[in-house]
């Protein structure tokens, strides 16, 4: 019985409830004019998004390269995951964190918000949307990998070995 018992001790519950909300995984896509730059900062669980500053030390998101990166704070704020809801939180920014109401403009949030997929945000005038990445789901490269081998093989150039 003894070896039945360490079998179970190893599958126990719980083991990895504590680091589910770490799993989760979020992205923010640069936006100017509202268009896509092609700029993606990747958000793991939880993110304190900024620019480094040798004086407070690095942060998980540095927009500092940006042209957008003088409008934002060191510590500007923190995205993170808990129970499956993505919160937005200002840090005490100077040029405010903000989120689109669709139905009018810009809000800037004074408390935790939720945002969700697609959400547009903006960290002083750095404007990002917002998107839950799922971890079944293929990165865009492997999709357009993908899509680059079928248009091969509809046109068969594609050869099987």
């Amino acid at each position: 019985m003894t070896g039945d018992s360490e079998v179970l001790s190893d599958q126990a519950p719980d083991v990895g409830a504590p680091e589910a909300d770490s799993a989760e995984m979020a992205e923010l896509r640069l936006l100017r004019g509202g268009a896509p730059t092609g700029d993606v900062f990747p958000i793991s669980g939880s993110a304190v998004v900024g620019r480094f500053d040798p004086a407070v030390g690095p942060v998980d998101v540095d927009l500092g390269p940006l042209d957008e990166g003088v409008y934002v704070s060191r510590k500007h704020a923190k995205i993170a995951v808990a129970d499956g809801t993505w919160m937005l939180e200002d840090l005490g920014s100077s040029n405010g964190t903000f989120k689109l109401d669709p139905a009018s403009d810009f809000q800037r949030i004074s408390e935790p918000v939720s945002i969700a997929d697609g959400d547009v945000i903006a960290f002083g005038n750095a404007r990002f949307s917002f998107h839950v990445k799922s971890e079944s789901a293929p990165s865009d490269a492997a999709e357009l990998e993908d899509d680059g081998d079928a248009e091969q093989e509809e046109e068969g150039e594609v050869e099987d070995e």
